[in-house]
């Protein structure tokens, strides 16, 4: 049986954005400032009721009552858009306690990243929702320059196509085998743009709520405080567990955000390391690889991806596609 068409929310100035905190308790002063800044940006911020929530432990409250403002979120149809204030850990705690069903009647814009990521492979897997792996209010919005907002605009509004390229800090590290031994790909290239945190995507393996890849892909991973060996052996594993089938590109993210800019013996191990892993069997992928999009653990100017949407690879840049069959949900 086919899969559904993807479906593709959208919010606007004007729109209501619901704040949650699905993993770690955010700090409220800076929650506080992410929320001012939105609304500043013409969104109506609603923070939900256990958004500021801490404890037990790290957490932003009990799993029950963050599944528990989500599932709000989604069923009040004045709100357009979720977003989280931070990552941390927690989100995967969720998973069992989702409403699918509620979900996929009240389609929204989710947004956030890092420990995200098993939200974002669920809201897909089960909901084909398109999701944003995009700036976060405590962690990105309350920084002056913390968000782009030209990819903001182009993935969550859908004014203007999104698209990312060297201004975003791409710059490719390996082309197509077949394309020659140096630049980008000679001839363009499409896939579906999935992925997220590296090591959440390896974690969610085996379990129910898995990563999995099942159609033409570019696959983007980035991480935080990853030593050039820990993506090594993510990336074989990975491999071993035949994502990498349907994988025709890959985007990595900021080396910066792993090693030091001022390590760049380590810099260059770590980009050696992931050429290693991608290239251990050139028969199951041998597409291009690029490395530096300045998006998810980075420090400013966080670009915004909407995973799963249809995107070409051509050159350095790559760019969406409209969809036919995709269903857009206009705020």
């Amino acid at each position: 049986m086919p899969d559904p068409p993807p479906v593709r929310p959208r919010i606007k100035p004007g729109s209501r954005i619901a704040i949650v905190s699905p993993a770690s308790a955010a700090q409220p002063e800076l929650a506080e400032q992410g929320r001012a800044r939105l609304e500043a940006f013409g969104y109506r911020a609603v923070v939900m009721p256990h958004a500021l929530d801490r404890g037990p432990l790290y957490l932003a409250g009990s799993a029950a009552d963050r599944a528990k403002d989500i599932h709000d979120a989604f069923a009040d149809p004045s709100i357009d858009g979720i977003l989280c204030t931070r990552g941390g850990w927690g989100s995967a705690e969720l998973l069992p306690l989702l409403d699918q069903d509620l979900i996929r009647a009240n389609p929204k814009a989710f947004v956030g990243y890092s420990d995200h990521t098993s939200l974002h492979i669920y809201l897909w897997n089960l909901c084909r929702l398109t999701t944003f792996y995009a700036p976060m209010v405590a962690a990105d919005w309350s920084n002056p320059d913390g968000v782009d907002e030209r990819t903001w605009r182009a993935a969550l509004e859908a004014e203007l196509l999104w698209s990312v390229g060297p201004s975003d800090g791409i710059r490719i590290l390996r082309p197509a085998r077949k394309a020659g031994s140096s630049g980008a790909p000679s001839t363009p290239i499409e896939g579906r743009i999935l992925g997220g945190c590296l090591s959440l995507l390896t974690e969610s393996l085996g379990t129910p709520y898995a990563f999995n890849i099942t159609e033409p892909a570019i696959l983007f991973l980035e991480d935080v405080n990853t030593k050039p060996y820990q993506w090594h052996r993510m990336i074989h594993h990975l491999r071993l567990a035949g994502q990498l089938h349907h994988v025709c590109g890959v985007i990595l993210g900021d080396p910066a955000s792993n090693i030091p800019t001022s390590q760049p013996l380590e810099l260059a191990l770590l980009e050696a390391a992931c050429l290693h892993a991608f290239d251990q069997d050139p028969t199951e992928f041998s597409g291009p690889i690029a490395i530096g999009l300045h998006c998810g653990h980075v420090q400013q100017q966080n670009r915004s991806i909407p995973l799963g949407a249809w995107v070409r690879w051509s050159n350095d840049t790559i760019r969406e596609i409209p969809e036919r069959k995709t269903i857009e949900i206009a705020p």
